[in-house]
């Protein structure tokens, strides 16, 4: 994620993206612009072709609203569309995606040019390019040092933050000159994961715009002392919770990307125009982008079929009408995606925390998930049943056997065996603990006499898909006694509403979190587990904590070899700190024939810069 986490979260039809995942993605509003009319109503938003090839409509996912144009992340705004829209404004150091058809280093993307590893491992060179901002001040290693400064005073509200990982790792920024700088870390890690998974975090910031106490405050060097960076990071995340300001703020109008913003407002309309300043390596081919957002998927399929949308997508559900959208000049192509799909727990839930805390108790929810009937049914074959924390689409030599064959088979009776098993028994068709206590055979700590396995979950809205998965979710669960409710928000809400916390605070009643329509999480290129399950991790939602895992994780980082990795995803696999879901492709793509010059990027970013029209 390039100033956040990666990834997300996101999801279509609604995602994180996950900024999950982001991956999560959507809800209503248009965008306009010349030539081009957008119709609007109740179920989304759509409109008409221009005709030209000056502007380009996309569709973001449905029920994403974009809201947050700020380069940092916030575990409230992490999602994939969020992190797409700020840098296309605010080119990252190191873009590292899979935009070229793999997923490396895209230094056309980049503000940096070299990433020069010391032989022990131990600090990194980077060197800048020739670059300058909006305004035509140049581009500089005080831009990243401020970078650096924020978020080493305010790492807590950072999204990609994890207690040992960026920025405590790095022990020292030195400025060489202008174009040179230099981090120190404070072991020798794995260079691969430095640039793919912690460098690539790094957003140059306009210092010389952006670095004020308040907005009548002088632009000074305040983030140089911890105090005056808190109070930097304040005034910048205010200002950023102002979306309605976000076309006229002067704040975000020195930017270093492909495009700046024509209009962005609070309904969802987003339009970018080209950045004619630009002069990094990505210039833009389409002048105009427009950013359409939709309230359900059969909104933007219905803008799809009146040849509203240049670049949308489709369900699922809806492949067997492909031959529909390709007879109208678009080819249909799946997205896959680098991620992994799940329901966090809440661990810290007044009233449930305590069974969840308890392996058998998640074991008998994940036996309890037919992840092969809902890949098969629900997402018509485009989805891969996942066991574990590392992405099983796509083959790769992070994956443990453990994870790979599944260690919790579906079966509702072997769930009820568990129940039975450990002091439950079935009243009123729900399973209800009746021996309480810490024995083997027992409930477990902390769990009371008379609790019900009942459990809500907070699901993203806007997706049939979801919607299908949900209720035999919950058909299946019924079976092993287990009541599972559902409720829908949009995603922003999903989010918003399903924090970290602990017991004693009111937003600490959520049971389950779903933001996962196209996947819930999206990986930089190596698949570490350090923000989403290491303890106090920036985006570990359900307050999971194993030091052992986090043993795991850090080894990971540090060696070369693949063995620490395999035995973090073989322990997850077995210790079910969520609940694992069939991994979707990100989305089906819907594409107007004569739109190329791209890759799908499977780590879920879209890159306006690399859209032409080819004919």
């Amino acid at each position: 994620m390039t100033g956040f986490p990666t990834r997300l979260r996101s999801s279509h039809s609604s995602e994180v993206k996950k900024m999950s995942p982001a991956r999560t993605r959507l809800v209503a509003g248009a965008a306009l612009s010349a030539g081009t009319l957008l119709l609007t109503g109740c179920s989304g938003t759509g409109g008409t072709s221009s005709g030209s090839h000056d502007s380009i409509n996309y569709a973001l996912p449905a029920n994403f609203t974009p809201n947050w144009i700020l380069p940092i992340g916030t575990a409230a705004h992490l999602n994939t569309n969020n992190i797409s829209i700020a840098n296309t404004l605010w080119e990252p150091l190191i873009a590292y995606d899979g935009s070229t058809g793999k997923i490396a280093w895209n230094k056309a993307g980049s503000v940096a040019t070299d990433a020069d590893f010391a032989a022990d491992g131990k600090s990194v060179r980077i060197t800048l390019g020739n670059r300058h901002w909006s305004d035509g001040k140049p581009i500089t290693s005080r831009d990243v040092e401020f970078w650096f400064n924020l978020i080493k005073a305010n790492k807590a509200e950072w999204a990609g933050y994890s207690p040992g990982k960026a920025p405590d790792n790095w022990t020292s920024f030195k400025t060489e000159d202008a174009r040179h700088f230099t981090l120190t870390f404070d072991r020798a890690y794995n260079s691969q994961w430095m640039l793919a998974n912690e460098l690539s975090g790094i957003n140059p910031l306009p210092q010389h715009v952006w670095d004020r106490t308040g907005a009548s405050a002088q632009v000074s060097d305040a983030d140089r002392t911890a105090a005056g960076a808190k109070q930097v990071w304040t005034y910048l995340n205010n200002a950023a919770k102002n979306i309605a300001g976000y076309e006229k703020d002067a704040l975000w109008k020195t930017i270093s990307g492909p495009y700046t913003v024509k209009s962005f407002s609070t309904a969802g309309k987003v339009v970018l125009a080209a950045n004619k300043k630009y002069d990094g390596g990505e210039k833009p081919g389409i002048p105009t982008v427009n950013l359409l957002t939709f309230t359900t998927a059969d909104a933007e399929k219905n803008a799809l079929r009146s040849g509203g949308v240049d670049y949308g997508y489709i369900e699922a559900t809806d492949l067997d009408q492909k031959e529909q959208f390709t007879a109208q000049g678009y080819s249909v192509k799946p997205w896959s995606g680098w991620a992994i799909t799940y329901m966090p727990y809440n661990f810290n839930n007044p009233a449930m925390g305590a069974v969840f805390k308890q392996l058998y108790a998640r074991q008998a929810v994940q036996r309890s998930i037919d992840q092969s009937s809902l890949a098969k049914v629900i997402f018509n074959g485009t989805a891969v049943s996942g066991y574990g924390p590392v992405p099983q689409g796509q083959t790769s030599a992070f994956v443990s056997p453990e994870q790979k064959s599944n260690p919790y088979p579906f079966s509702t009776s072997a769930s009820r065996e568990l129940l039975t098993g450990h002091g439950w028994s079935e009243q009123g068709g729900v399973m209800t603990c009746t021996d309480p206590g810490t024995g083997a055979t027992q409930c477990g700590a902390g769990v009371a006499k008379g609790t019900k396995f009942e459990m809500q979950v907070l699901s993203q809205s806007g997706s049939t898909v979801t919607d299908n998965m949900m209720s035999a979710i919950q058909s299946s669960l019924a079976k092993s006694g287990i009541k599972f409710t559902i409720k829908t928000a949009p995603v922003n809400s999903v989010l918003s509403q399903t924090p970290q916390c602990t017991a004693g605070q009111s937003i600490c009643k959520w049971q389950l979190s779903f933001f996962g329509t196209a996947g819930s999480w999206y990986f930089p290129a190596f698949p570490t587990g350090d923000s989403l399950f290491q303890s106090k991790g920036g985006s570990n939602f359900g307050n999971y904590s194993n030091p052992q895992v986090d043993g795991l994780i850090s080894q990971s980082t540090t060696s070369s070899s693949n063995d620490a990795i395999q035995g973090y995803s073989a322990s997850l696999a077995r210790e079910l700190p969520v609940i694992w879901l069939p991994e979707p492709v990100y989305q089906i793509s819907v594409i107007r024939n004569g739109l190329g010059g791209f890759s799908q990027d499977s780590l879920a970013n879209f890159h306006p810069a690399q859209w032409k029209w080819t004919s």
